[in-house]
């Protein structure tokens, strides 16, 4: 179960680490420190090599919807950094999944899953998060996926279609995160739609 929590633990260090370096290829004029503050440090040449790798592009156009509780957030392309990414953990461990973050820094997302990404199909999720910083009067929140024993279900992202034409990735994704990894901490049901395109 430890070792489960930590490669979940690491994928999503991976993703906010690869939302941070499409931000910054995105908006390189942009001399942000809030990344620093947060706690998160990297080799951004490291980081930046991984975006770049075969597998993995960044949106020039699309939106990415994530529902929450009662709320909808926004990513736009054409202002904020989506990615759609690749990664091999080692020889026999593939992910693909998708990150953004928004041009102000103050929200992040991502969510992966164990394979390959391709058209027409349906896999489960392997891990996800989602932060917002806090905005005025506005709490900031950390949601994640729990690996915690009493959660079964971490939901499903379905691809429509993938790497076609002008269209990077478009479907539809449920998952469950929670604010806490501990016993009796509820599960918030998140549903989004990514419509993802190279022009």
């Amino acid at each position: 179960m430890c070792q489960k929590r930590f490669t979940n633990l690491l994928f999503s260090f991976i993703i906010v680490l690869m939302a941070a370096a499409t931000s910054c290829q995105k908006d390189a004029a942009l001399k942000d420190d809030n990344i620093v503050k947060s706690g998160l440090k990297a080799d951004s040449s490291k980081v930046g090599s991984v975006i770049s790798s075969p597998g993995n592009y960044l949106s020039v156009t699309g939106t990415l919807k994530i529902k929450i509780k009662d709320s909808t957030y926004i990513f736009d392309a054409l202002r904020d950094s989506i990615a759609f990414v690749n990664v091999r953990v080692d020889d026999n461990k593939h992910y693909f999944g998708i990150t953004a973050i928004n041009k102000e820094h103050t929200m992040s997302f991502g969510i992966s899953s164990s394979g390959f990404a391709n058209s027409n199909t349906i896999s489960g999720i392997a891990g996800g998060q989602f932060l917002t910083n806090q905005t005025g009067n506005t709490p900031g929140q950390q949601y994640s996926l729990s690996r915690f024993s009493g959660q079964k279900d971490f939901g499903n992202i379905t691809i429509e279609q993938y790497n076609q034409n002008s269209v990077l990735a478009k479907g539809t994704f449920i998952t469950y995160l929670t604010t806490d990894d501990k016993a009796g901490t509820p599960f918030y049901k998140v549903e989004g739609t990514f419509d993802l395109h190279l022009k």
